[in-house]
This record gives structure tokens, C-alpha cells and sequence, in this order.
């Protein structure tokens, strides 16, 4: 035990973290097992023990800026259990058709008022774009309109939104373009919400798979999605949007992406935000679409979206008050830890968000605006 206390201070030190100390990164550690628990279980470890009250920090986000800016989480070898966890990843598809409603109980089916208590009044649950002094509602609206201008989105396109979450991308392409618009989902509460949201509008909300869509679309986009689909059907997922696009069409993707190739994901975030998630390299998205794609334009938002998880976090917290009687104290130290930790991840540049801009390859098709006023 002692040993694998001296272990951590030391780890911690490099990053410049003190246990007790006044800053606001500094963590205050209420259990000494704490210290055993997160030599043995590394991420997973840190994270359940944050959960179980073990160990408290003022600024989550600082510490996990300075924690993978430091590198360290390298250094710390897991046992042979962590291995064990990680095989599922490496030997099956965990993004089959039949795993897909996975992630969408767990985690979008927790309860539309949830979500609804700290997104913005578009319901986008997807990194923002921020300009000087905007909000989060004004950046969630930036983001939609740069998603339109970047697809040359017209009245006469036919849009088909892959995951469309609550609607709100649907709603804002239908009154703004004028454009008639498939919304495809796998979670019926959102469904639900996303058909009352566009009622009156030109917009059509379908459950299904990315693997079941048929028909042909001017223009494609897919937000926040991908990180759901898995490295083993990266291909699949791509051939599938080539088929359904029109020729001339255009295919945007947004998805928060990783440095380097991996099969997996984060073991805490796996086990209690995003079953079976996976976060896709630059390499695996290139590979994927090499003889189906012209990629446009590759931009990288990731980080506005630090900005868009600490939004969300402040209201959040505002928003507590009218959610606790629904979920406990243990779900909230795993909503802030998950919100504040995925912050101090982008800070650190240890994750990316991508637009990535695609036309068919093989076709000819004009360079789309692919960055309409943006520098």
C-alpha cells in the first residue's frame, strides 16, 4: 500500500498535481485505497473511485489537463484483468446491428429532460463552433449554419441526416434551407421528441440503422455518430453513404476523432457513458473511404469543444436541483467527472473533433465551400 501511494504522488508530481494541496487541480484524498485502486485499474480505477466519494478535486478539468498533457498515463501498467477487458474490442465487432441498441440504452435513453436540462434550444448534443463572446446557444447555431454553408445546402436538396439525435439539425436545415429532410435514429425517446420538434416542417424521422437507410439523398451528414459505428465497420459505414448520395452530392461527417489508431476506448467511458464506443483515427477514416471518397476538408473544432463541455457543465450544475430527485449523488459525481474529464481531454489536445468534407471519387464533383467565411 505504501509503495503504491509513493507511486502516485510521484506520477502526480510530474503533472504537476499535489495530493492536499490549495490549487484547484489538486486533488484531497478521503480513502487510502484509492492509491492501490488506481495502480491496479489505472483510468477505470481513477474513475470509479471519483464516483465512489474517494477523492475529490475543485477543477476536474484542470486536472485532467495537466494529468495527459504530462504523459504519464503511459507509464502506468494495468494487470492482466484490464487486458482481459480489452480483448472483447480486439476479437469481436461490438458495433454489430445486433449490439447497436447498446449504447442507446445506457446512455440516450436515460431520460430526454436530462439532456435536454443543459443542451441549447437546438438540442445538439455535439461540439459547438464559438466565436468572440458567443454563448452556447450562439455557437450551437454557428455550428449548424457553417454544417449547411459547408454542403451548399439548397431548397431543393433532399438531406438525410445519419443519427439525428433530438432533431435539432433536421429542424434548423428544413426552416432555414427550406430543404426536405430523412432523420434516422436508433433511440425512440429522441425519435419522439425529434418528430414533436419538426412537426409542420418537411422533415421525416425514421428508426433505424445506418445499415437499413435506402433511398438517394443530394447531400449527407452524419454528427456525432461515428464514434458509435466501430473501427470494423469504418468500410461499411462508408460504402453505405456512397450508395445512398446522389451524384454531385456532398457528405459531411463530424466525429471527435483520436491521435493514433486504436480498437478501443477510454475503459471508464466504455463501461459507464459509451458502451462499445470507439474513437477513430485520421488513418482509419482515410483508409476507409480510399476509392469511395475525394476528401475535401479536414477541420479540426476540437478545441471549441472544451468550450461546449464546460457550457454544458454550468448548466448542469444550474440545472441540478430539478434532477436529483430522479437520479442520485453517485450518477451525479459520474455525470460531472464524465463532462469536466472529456473538457480537460480536449484542452490537452489528447482528442480531436473533425468536419471532415467528402465528395464521390470517380465523379468529377466540384470542390464544395467546404469553409465559407471561416480562416
Amino acid at each position: 500500500m505504501r509503495g503504491d501511494r509513493r507511486r502516485v504522488l510521484r506520477l502526480l508530481a510530474e503533472a504537476g498535481v499535489t495530493v492536499e494541496g490549495d490549487r484547484p487541480w489538486d486533488i484531497q484524498v478521503h480513502d487510502p485505497r484509492f492509491y492501490r485502486r488506481v495502480i491496479a485499474e489505472r483510468n477505470l480505477g481513477l474513475g470509479e473511485s471519483y464516483m465512489d466519494g474517494w477523492w475529490d478535486c475543485p477543477r476536474l478539468d484542470e486536472f485532467f489537463d495537466r494529468l495527459l498533457r504530462s504523459g504519464i498515463e503511459g507509464r502506468v501498467r494495468g494487470n492482466a484483468l484490464l487486458l482481459l477487458r480489452a480483448l472483447p474490442a480486439l476479437l469481436f465487432n461490438l458495433q454489430s446491428r445486433s449490439r447497436a441498441r447498446r449504447v442507446i440504452d445506457r446512455h440516450y435513453e436515460l431520460g430526454n429532460d436530462l439532456f435536454l436540462s443543459f443542451l441549447d434550444s437546438y438540442n445538439q448534443y455535439s461540439c459547438a463552433f464559438f466565436g468572440d463572446g458567443d454563448d452556447l446557444e450562439a455557437a450551437q447555431r454557428n455550428k449548424l449554419e457553417l454544417i449547411c454553408r459547408k454542403i451548399g445546402l439548397q431548397a431543393s436538396d433532399r438531406l438525410l441526416d445519419i443519427g439525428c439525435g433530438w432533431g435539432g439539425l433536421a429542424r434548423y436545415a428544413a426552416e432555414r434551407r427550406g430543404c426536405r429532410v430523412t432523420a434516422v435514429n436508433l433511440s425512440r425517446g429522441q425519435l419522439a421528441y425529434a418528430r414533436a420538434f419538426c412537426r409542420g416542417l418537411p422533415v421525416e424521422c425514421i428508426e433505424g440503422d445506418y445499415r437499413e437507410i435506402d433511398g438517394v439523398y443530394d447531400k449527407i451528414v452524419s454528427v456525432g455518430m461515428f464514434e458509435h459505428v466501430g473501427v470494423r465497420n469504418y468500410r461499411r459505414f462508408m460504402e453505405n453513404v456512397a450508395s445512398l448520395l446522389a451524384p454531385g452530392g456532398v457528405f459531411l461527417l463530424q466525429t471527435i476523432g483520436a491521435n493514433e489508431s486504436r480498437r478501443g476506448c477510454d475503459p471508464w467511458i466504455t463501461r459507464y457513458i459509451f458502451p462499445n464506443g470507439m474513437l477513430p483515427s485520421l488513418a482509419q477514416i482515410s483508409r476507409a473511404a480510399e476509392g469511395l471518397w475525394v476528401i475535401e476538408d479536414v477541420h479540426n473544432l476540437g478545441p471549441h469543444y472544451d468550450r461546449t463541455l464546460m457550457a454544458w457543465h454550468r448548466r448542469f450544475e444550474n440545472a441540478w436541483p430539478g434532477l436529483q430527485g430522479k437520479y442520485d449523488a453517485r450518477f451525479k459525481r459520474m455525470w460531472d467527472y464524465y463532462l469536466l474529464s472529456c473538457a480537460g481531454a480536449f484542452r490537452a489536445r489528447a482528442i480531436q473533433l473533425w468536419q471532415i468534407v467528402f465528395t464521390p471519387a470517380g465523379a468529377g464533383v466540384p470542390q464544395p465551400p467546404c469553409r465559407p467565411g471561416v480562416p
